[in-house]
């Protein structure tokens, strides 16, 4: 463990207690320089570390911080295929380039901003830093084919909403096929990619990325997301960002290791935000009004149209309709 991780491991450990270098120095059995050096690299990463004379170093006691050693006590697979950044353009971007390098299943990337999110259908997702939790995580299941991405898709959606429920203490909602509602508003963006084989038409692997709107952001919303877009908690609470991003991983790797489909279709069911009510339906540029009746056991909407017969949605975008 280098010096760095040592020191955070400290402060994390005491929040709200205060070190001289000195003590920090005795402690890790490193020089002062050594520890001032580490002090420098945390604060260069935006860690809310304060300095008082005479008193010491302190990690700042409402601070709510990600790092590996707080999410490796989670982590169902080698801690040694996590990554935690304090930035990166786009954590699916990441994990794909580490993909196409041969990395293993279960790599994980976890950050506290993204500077070019994507969403669904190439969308921007606004990923501002120090109130959001952004991840993405490597997966190479065996014969799966492009028609049952939904799957992995359903699953991050069940799965994370019982993490937000565990550590939170809230209840959240699914709205088909991969957003997550609270009080009305969207809190996290759920977007599985996949890369599949020309000759056998299955999957080399698949990107499982998540993004996570836990507190308000320091900034108002985009315009265009103002109406729409929420959070979890109204205040930072130390740890959590760990707990539930923790908690996430290790409860989605349980679900995707050893298979759950009919518990899992039935609480996705019981989250739905749009099972029984008019919606709209888009695919392109063409829209029309139709009911929701179900989510069959391919994670498919069933819908009745307006004016049409039943059909089974693989993908899409819906609307409730008001």
């Amino acid at each position: 463990m280098t010096t760095r991780e040592q020191l955070l491991t400290l402060l994390e450990e005491n929040p709200g207690t205060y070190f001289s270098g000195e003590e920090i120095a005795r402690r890790l059995g490193v020089s002062r320089a050594a520890v001032w050096k580490a002090m420098k690299i945390l604060r260069q990463e935006g860690l809310p570390i304060d300095a008082v004379t005479n008193r010491g170093y302190r990690l700042a006691p409402a601070s709510d911080i990600l790092s590996p050693q707080a999410l490796s006590g989670y982590l169902p697979f080698p801690a040694d295929r996590l990554t935690v950044l304090n930035q990166v353009s786009s954590t699916n971007s990441w994990i794909r380039d580490r993909a196409e390098e041969g990395a293993p299943e279960g790599t994980t990337v976890v950050a506290n901003c993204q500077s070019a999110g994507r969403g669904r259908y190439g969308r921007s997702f606004y990923s501002p830093g120090d109130t959001g939790i952004y991840l993405s995580i490597l997966l190479r299941p065996d014969q799966y084919t492009l028609l049952q991405v939904p799957t992995l898709t359903a699953v991050a959606a069940v799965t994370l909403c019982q993490a937000i429920q565990e550590v939170c203490g809230v209840s959240p909602q699914i709205k088909w096929v991969n957003d997550i509602f609270l009080e009305g508003k969207k809190v996290c963006g759920i977007l599985s990619q996949a890369s599949i084989g020309m000759e056998s038409g299955c999957m080399d692997y698949a990107v499982l990325g998540v993004g996570i709107n836990l507190y308000p952001p320091r900034e108002p919303f985009p315009p265009e997301l103002a109406s729409i877009a929420g959070w979890i908690l109204d205040a930072p609470s130390p740890g959590c960002k760990n707990r539930l991003a923790g908690t996430f991983l290790s409860r989605f790797w349980q679900v995707y290791t050893h298979p759950q489909p009919e518990e899992i279709l039935r609480e996705y069911r019981s989250r739905s935000l749009i099972l029984g009510k008019p919606i709209t339906v888009l695919e392109g540029q063409h829209s029309y009004k139709a009911k929701a009746l179900d989510i069959d056991q391919d994670f498919r909407l069933v819908v009745e149209p307006e004016d049409g017969e039943i059909r089974r949605l693989s993908y899409g975008e819906v609307h409730i309709s008001l």
